[in-house]
C-alpha cells in the first residue's frame, strides 16, 4: 500500500482536486478491476476511451483518478487529478507503485523489426550461463531465474510490466533483458523504466496497419534510444540504413555493429551450414552452434551488449558458443528420409528473405526448396503479397496458407498475398487454406534431401480463428507429417 503522494513524484500534473495524502491499494487502467482504494488511470485507447468508465471508477471505489478531462461535477470522494498523457502518467505511477523496480537491476532492452526475441533470449541465457540471475522479458515467455511465465505480448502493459520486474528484484535479479515494441513505446508502455542500454537490430516493413506509415515506425523505435538516460549505452546495427538515426538525439553512449561497414564491434563470417556458423569475432575465430547472417547479427549484438556492461571477452565468447537460441527460430529438423524441416516465426517480408536466402546460402543446389506461408488476419496488410512474392524468388514450390487469420476470411488473406505473385511464379504456387493439410501437402511433394521451410507461426501452440485459440504447433505438425511418411 502506497500514498498517492508517492505516486506522483516525477508526474507533472495540471491540477489535483481533493488530497494527495490518500491511500492507495492498486493500480489499474481497466474499470472492472477497480476495487476500493485504486487508482483508477483513464487511458484513451485505439478501441475504447477510459474516461467513458471514470463515473463507474468512482462508484466501485476508486480512491484517486488520474485523467485528461476533468468530469463536470463532483464524483462522491474520489480525488481527481489532470494530466496532459495519461497513458505516459500510467508508466510513471506505475513504476513508483512497485518501488521503480527498473533502478535496482540492469534493465536492457532490445528493439528493432527482426531479432527481438533472439537476441534478448541469448542474452538472458548468456548471463544466467555467466552465472548471474536474470529476468527475460520475450515474445515467446517471460522467465525469471528458470521460471517460465506464460507472455502475452511482446512488451507488457506498465502495470504487469512493473509488476514483473518487482518480482526479479525480490528475486534477486542482476539483470533483465527484454524486448521492446514499437507499439509499446508509441503506447507509453516503457516509460518510467530506467535502461542500463538499448540495443537496435534493423527497421523493415511491417505494423503500419498500427503506425499507418513507415516513418511514424521508425519515430517509435527512435523513441527508445532518445530517452536512454546518459550512463546508459545505445548500441546499433551501423550496416541497417536507419541504425545510425537511432544515435541521434541519445544522451547514452552511442556504440556500433555489424558485419559490413567499420564498426566498433566487427564479425566475419567464414562457414555457414546447417551445423552452425564459424565466425571471426573481433578477430577471434569461434564456433556457434546458430545458423544464418542474421544469426551472426543476432550473436555480435549479444557480444558487444554483454561487453559493454562489463562481462569478460573469453568468458562471453565460451558461453555463446553454447547457446541455441530462442524457439521457433530458424528451428531445423531431419526425416529419416533426410528431409530437412525449418520452423520459422518469419511474419516480415524481411524476415522470410532472411531465412530463405540463407537456405540458399546453405543448399547444395540440387534439393527443392518447399515454403510454407500464410500472413496474420487483422494485421498489416499491405506486407501480404509481399510475402508472397518474396517466398516465390527463393523457393522451388511455395504452400500458401492460413496463419493466425482471427476475424478474417482466410480465403480472402490468400487472395491478398495472391496478388503479389509474378504470373512467372504461378506454376509454382498452391494455395491451401487449411495449415495441418499445406503441412502435409509440403511433406508429400518433398523427396530426400529437400528443405521445408514454415514461415510465420515459430514459437506458437495455437492458431486464432474467430477468436478462439485452438491448438497447433509447426513443428508438432512437422514431425507428424514426418512420421506418416516413413510409417
Amino acid at each position: 500500500m502506497r500514498y498517492l503522494s508517492d505516486l506522483l513524484e516525477g508526474l507533472a500534473f495540471t491540477e489535483l482536486q481533493g488530497s494527495a495524502d490518500v491511500e492507495i491499494t492498486s493500480v489499474v487502467f481497466d474499470s472492472r478491476k477497480v476495487v476500493p482504494g485504486s487508482l483508477f488511470v483513464a487511458v484513451r485507447g485505439t478501441m475504447v476511451d477510459g474516461h467513458d468508465y471514470m463515473e463507474k471508477a468512482a462508484q466501485d471505489g476508486a480512491a484517486a483518478i488520474i485523467c485528461e478531462d476533468l468530469p463536470g461535477h463532483t464524483v462522491g470522494e474520489t480525488d481527481f487529478i489532470m494530466v496532459k498523457n495519461s497513458a505516459e502518467a500510467l508508466g510513471i505511477i506505475a513504476a513508483n507503485f512497485y518501488g521503480n523496480p527498473s533502478q535496482q537491476l540492469k534493465l536492457v532492452g532490445v528493439t528493432g523489426t527482426n531479432g527481438k526475441t533472439t537476441t534478448a533470449t541469448l542474452l538472458y541465457q548468456l548471463f544466467c550461463d555467466l552465472g548471474y540471475k536474470c529476468g527475460l522479458l520475450s515474445t515467446v515467455e517471460n522467465q525469471i531465474n528458470g521460471q517460465i511465465i506464460p507472455s502475452t505480448h511482446t512488451t507488457p502493459d506498465p502495470v504487469a510490466l512493473n509488476e514483473l520486474l518487482a518480482d526479479m528484484v525480490a528475486k534477486g535479479c542482476d539483470y533483465c533483458f527484454m524486448e521492446v515494441s514499437s507499439h509499446a513505446v508509441a503506447q507509453h508502455r516503457i516509460d518510467g523504466l530506467t535502461f542500463a542500454g538499448g540495443i537496435f537490430s534493423n527497421l523493415t516493413h511491417d505494423h503500419l496497419d498500427y503506425h499507418k506509415t513507415f516513418d511514424s515506425y521508425l519515430k517509435a523505435k527512435k523513441g527508445f534510444f532518445d530517452a536512454l538516460p546518459k550512463g546508459a549505452f545505445a548500441l546499433t546495427n551501423i550496416d541497417d540504413k536507419n541504425g545510425n538515426v537511432m544515435l541521434q538525439n541519445t544522451k547514452a553512449t552511442k556504440k556500433t555493429y555489424g558485419l559490413k561497414n567499420m564498426a566498433d564491434f566487427k564479425v566475419k563470417i567464414l562457414e555457414n551450414q546447417f551445423g552452425g556458423l564459424l565466425l571471426t569475432v573481433d578477430g577471434e575465430e569461434v564456433w556457434f552452434k546458430m545458423v544464418g547472417s542474421f544469426n551472426a547479427y543476432n550473436l555480435l549484438a549479444v557480444y558487444a551488449a554483454a561487453t559493454l556492461l562489463g562481462q569478460e571477452r573469453s568468458a562471453v565468447l565460451t558461453s555463446l558458443s553454447k547457446l541455441s537460441g530462442a524457439e521457433g527460430r530458424f528451428d531445423y529438423t531431419i526425416a529419416p528420409n533426410k528431409v530437412i524441416g525449418i520452423v520459422d516465426y518469419a511474419h516480415t517480408p524481411d524476415a522470410v528473405q532472411n531465412v530463405l536466402s540463407t537456405v540458399h546460402d546453405i543448399r547444395k543446389g540440387t534439393e527443392k526448396v518447399i515454403t510454407v506461408i500464410g500472413c496474420g488476419g487483422d494485421r498489416d496488410k499491405t506486407k501480404r503479397p509481399i510475402m508472397a512474392k518474396t517466398a516465390c524468388d527463393w523457393s522451388d514450390k511455395v504452400i500458401l496458407t492460413s496463419d493466425n487469420p482471427r476475424t478474417e476470411d482466410p480465403a480472402q488473406i490468400i487472395r491478398d498475398m495472391e496478388a503479389g505473385v509474378d504470373p512467372s511464379n504461378q506454376r509454382k504456387t498452391i494455395s491451401i487454406v487449411d495449415r495441418r493439410e499445406a503441412i502435409k501437402t509440403a511433406v508429400h511433394l518433398s523427396q530426400p534431401g529437400d528443405i521445408i521451410v514454415l514461415a510465420g507461426k515459430g514459437h506458437e501452440k495455437y492458431q486464432e480463428i474467430n477468436g478462439v485459440k485452438n491448438h497447433f504447433d509447426d513443428k508438432e505438425e512437422l514431425l507428424n507429417a514426418f512420421g506418416k511418411l516413413n510409417a
